[in-house]
């Protein structure tokens, strides 16, 4: 509810900016990391059993995957209004 109060005035311009922007800082982030710190157990003790690399999935497909779905879900419910 808080981000849906955020954002409900941003424009849909707007909000493609701000995931692109978003989107592409990340992308960077992970450009940082050798495949070996990205894909090996155990690097980060913090991530428990997973990966690095499984945490940059998590916050971009994996993401953008649930956002779609919600989406697609959204416009289906306001047929017809």
């Amino acid at each position: 509810m808080e981000f849906r109060d955020k954002h409900q005035t941003t424009s849909l311009e707007d909000a493609k900016r701000m995931f692109l922007k978003s989107h592409d800082d990340v992308i960077k982030l992970a450009e940082t990391f050798s495949d070996e710190e990205l894909f090996t157990k155990g690097v980060y003790k913090w991530a428990g059993g997973s990966t690095l690399g499984s945490y940059f999935v998590s916050v971009t497909a994996s993401h953008y995957d649930w956002a779609m779905k919600k989406l697609k879900a959204h416009r289906k419910n306001c047929v017809g209004m």
